[in-house]
């Protein structure tokens, strides 16, 4: 196929946290707003002049520092991260928002406050205390901690504009961007895409970590391109697969399995575009607030949510992606000491082959992708099992 306009540019966007897009918010005068977790609303972060960053830490080296003042049996992302932050990579933050979600991440952002690595007086530090169910009275929670723990003190550092008319502004543009991947996204569910997971993935990824109204003209034109864009006669994939697990930024990653031979048609990762970019609806009388807190935690597909019942819906969820997109199987890909994902990989590897009748492969890996040999290996061996099974189906 024919190279999208913007690819190499979305390339370039990727290669630091502080990117291009991000150093001209900030010259604008701009706060630039971090979050790690889905469950740190997006759109709140990008009300008056803030921007939302969702913090990544790429071409990340040597973890040794990160893991004296943590441990060496914790995620490397969230280490990747404290690294990246000592070695002063964010230092263009005005705050770092983050969710009381997982204990790791927690030990890594905590530090960013007691070593003082953002070289901004203002910048600060918040924790949500998220809740583990969505009734009523968690909703209500959830609205209290996004309102103390966010609204008020972006108000009262920076003064930003949190009334109800600034959110509903930052609602559209939310819902601006989430049209414009939702409608790119439908483009893989097609027999032969016209465009590759790795390609998607660079475009979701770049809509997460730019200042909106920057990368909105280039997202809009993207989808204009791809809809004259011409597949290749003959796919040159042998099999389609959704990947899911936890947080997973690395496009590379994604090109390593289609280097296989399978064609990633839908993300349910983390920084995937099912949930984060579903549109957000405000009802009739229902304060903006009340709406995000709730489409966040209604959408959440994450794993800290461990009742049976959530369990089940969360499988049935992958199954209907995987028919929606017309799956022949499924990554599921969980980064090494992850707590959530690893019981959820597991579980996953065992369920929907034997109740949805999906094959599973299921990888543990590093953050820093340093076993791509070992990986292909299995990719490889996951699409010849996939290509056997289709054969015995008389497919």
């Amino acid at each position: 196929m024919k190279d999208l306009k913007y690819l190499y540019e979305f390339e370039k966007l990727l290669e630091s946290a502080n990117n291009p897009l991000v150093q001209q918010a900030c010259a604008e005068g701009k706060h630039a707003l971090a979050y790690t977790c889905y469950h740190m609303p997006e759109v709140l972060l990008n009300t008056g002049d803030c921007f939302s960053v969702r913090l990544r830490a790429p071409l990340t080296g040597s973890l040794d520092i990160s893991s004296y003042y943590m441990s060496n049996f914790i995620c490397d992302y969230c280490k990747s991260l404290l690294e990246r932050g000592i070695e002063g990579g964010y230092n263009f933050l005005s705050a770092l928002l983050a969710t009381e979600t997982c204990s790791e991440m927690n030990r890594a952002l905590e530090h960013f406050e007691l070593l003082h690595l953002v070289d901004n007086e203002q910048f600060f530090v918040t924790f949500l205390d998220m809740p583990f169910k969505v009734t009523d009275n968690t909703v209500r929670h959830y609205v209290d901690q996004l309102r103390r723990k966010v609204l008020e003190p972006l108000h009262e550092v920076y003064g930003v504009d949190v009334s109800d008319d600034a959110l509903r502004k930052a609602v559209a543009e939310h819902n601006e961007v989430c049209e414009i991947i939702s409608e790119i996204a439908e483009m893989r569910k097609l027999d032969n895409p016209i465009i590759t997971g790795y390609e998607f993935q660079v475009i979701q990824l770049c809509s997460l970590v730019c200042p909106k109204e920057l990368i909105l003209p280039m997202l809009k034109e993207t989808a204009k391109e791809l809809k004259t864009r011409k597949p290749d006669k003959k796919s040159p994939f042998r099999c389609k697969v959704v990947l899911a697990g936890s947080e997973n930024d690395d496009p590379e990653f994604t090109k390593l399995i289609e280097g296989c031979g399978a064609e990633v048609v839908c993300d349910r990762h983390c920084y995937g575009a099912v949930e984060s970019r579903a549109p957000i609806v405000v009802k009739d009388g229902e304060k903006p607030l009340t709406a995000i807190a709730r489409h966040y935690l209604e959408t959440s597909n994450c794993p800290r949510f461990m009742p049976q019942d959530i369990m089940r819906e969360r499988k049935q969820r992958l199954a209907d992606l995987a028919k929606e997109y017309k799956a022949d199987g499924i990554i599921v890909a969980s980064n090494k000491f992850c707590e959530y994902w690893s019981y959820e990989r597991t579980i996953d590897t065992i369920v929907m082959p034997r109740d949805f009748g999906y094959p599973v492969c299921s990888i543990e890996k590093e953050y820093i992708n340093g076993a791509s040999g070992q990986l292909r290996t299995r990719f490889q061996a996951f699409v010849e099992s996939i290509e056997i099974k289709k054969i015995q189906e008389g497919k």
